[in-house]
């Protein structure tokens, strides 16, 4: 058996490890598979609710699906990997074969197999629900959905691997409330402060909203797209260079 088969196999059984970890931690479940697709049937179904929720379906179901992205990605996977950098699991997982980039080649690959689940709910009270027929398919999203998941499961791992387990957890709450806010996905653009509105669009969750509705309403590219590879890539980028076990 080769090194790299061997690499593949370590990376492939704590893919599947880390996936039966984040379905058995209820906060995980809630987070990632009920608050979204509850979120969108709510916000559909009642219609406008004041300015902040006043948007069209072609609107709504691209940013709740960069919100469960974002909540997935780097809520859960960034608190729950602090603490199991905390609790010294990941310094067992140290002493093992598995190599640092493929700890986080699994924890990546973990988020991805979740949001199967994940996307495929909201897409189904999407359609059968609140009767939402995008014009393009949701196959269309999928480079996208990778795209954006790598980069905000690196920024989720970036803050587990260097910073205390509690500050994480305050970070990345912090930041899912600026993504929440200032990404465009409650807050229209031009309703925001004039300050923050240049600003915004340069925002990874922006770029994943905007390139989710180029995908799946207007058939386009749009300029997010630079935006969203150079967070991604910069993001993991650091991850593997700084990440700690301990």
């Amino acid at each position: 058996m080769t090194a790299r088969s061997t690499l593949f196999q370590a990376v492939r059984a704590q893919t599947g490890m880390e996936l039966r970890l984040a379905l058995r931690r209820g906060e995980s479940v809630l987070l990632t598979l009920i608050v979204p697709p509850v979120l969108l049937l709510f916000l559909g179904s009642a219609g406008p609710l004041g300015d902040m929720t006043e948007r069209s379906l072609d609107a709504l179901v691209p940013g709740i699906t960069t919100l469960a992205v974002i909540s997935s990605a780097m809520v859960s996977l960034g608190i729950a990997t602090a603490f199991e950098r905390y609790y010294g699991v990941l310094k067992r997982l140290g002493s093992t074969p598995l190599p640092r980039s493929g700890l986080i080649a699994a924890k990546i690959a973990a988020v991805l197999l979740l949001e199967v689940l994940q996307i495929g709910m909201i897409a189904a009270i999407a359609t059968y629900f609140l009767h939402w027929n995008p014009p393009y398919s949701w196959w269309a999203a999928i480079p996208v959905l990778v795209i954006g998941t790598c980069c905000f499961a690196s920024l989720g791992l970036l803050m587990a691997g260097t910073l205390r387990a509690e500050t994480t957890l305050a970070l990345a709450n912090g930041l899912y409330l600026v993504f929440l806010l200032a990404g465009g996905l409650v807050v229209p653009l031009d309703a925001l402060p004039s300050w923050l509105r240049p600003l915004a669009p340069w925002l990874p969750a922006f770029a994943m909203d905007d390139l989710l509705t180029g995908a799946l309403v207007r058939g386009t590219i749009s300029d997010s797209l630079l935006p969203l590879i150079a967070w991604s890539a910069a993001a993991l980028a650091a991850t593997v260079r700084y990440f700690r076990w301990d």
